[in-house]
């Protein structure tokens, strides 16, 4: 395989990194509403026979800053949405009138602060080294290569170091995404 190749390859894995750890950040309780907070949630419902995320079941608001408003499209499913946002670690209670789903969103206290600033760090970790670990075999891809004469030396250490650039550039953009998320919580 062609270096530029497999540096594409890397790259495209790498973006795919930093994009879930944004999808993930988002999902978290910053102590502000956001549709965010539950659009990802799963919903086992009888009726349909399926477990589905709660936002193909119902528009999801925040009408407010502090109340995220849940209305289902098919008012058969609200008991089951009801239970999935029970029986979710959210720790929200909700607060139903038949029609729709409010939450209440809660400040967060000074404990649960440094709780979830501790699990964004442990979240961006996670992905820094799934970053490595892409590094690690496209360099494996490299040196492999290298070995059956498609690269030469010099072409195989010159794509090396442009891994490893990319790889530098996306641990960046994972410490800024971490950073910013922490500054939100402490804010909050």
């Amino acid at each position: 395989m062609p270096a530029a190749d497999i540096e594409k390859n890397c790259k495209s894995a790498m973006d795919k990194c930093v994009a879930y750890l944004k999808d993930e950040l988002r999902g978290l309780r910053t102590g502000r509403a956001s549709p965010a907070l539950v659009e990802h949630l799963k919903v086992h419902v009888p009726s349909y026979g399926s477990t589905m995320n709660l936002r193909d079941l119902a528009t999801i608001s925040a009408p407010d800053p502090a109340t995220v408003l849940i209305k289902p499209f098919d008012p058969s499913t609200h008991k089951d949405i009801e239970k999935a946002i029970q029986t979710s670690d959210l720790g929200i209670t909700p607060a139903s009138d038949g029609k729709v789903i409010r939450l209440p969103i809660p400040p967060l206290s000074g404990e649960r602060r440094e709780q979830l600033v501790g699990q964004v760090k442990k979240m961006g970790e996670a992905q820094k080294v799934a970053i490595r670990n892409v590094r690690r075999d496209a360099n494996r891809q490299i040196e492999a290569a290298q070995k059956d004469g498609t690269l030469s030396e010099d072409e195989a250490k010159a794509a090396k170091d442009r891994v490893q650039k990319q790889t530098k550039q996306h641990e960046d953009d994972v410490d800024k995404l971490v950073a910013a998320k922490a500054k939100e919580m402490e804010q909050a």
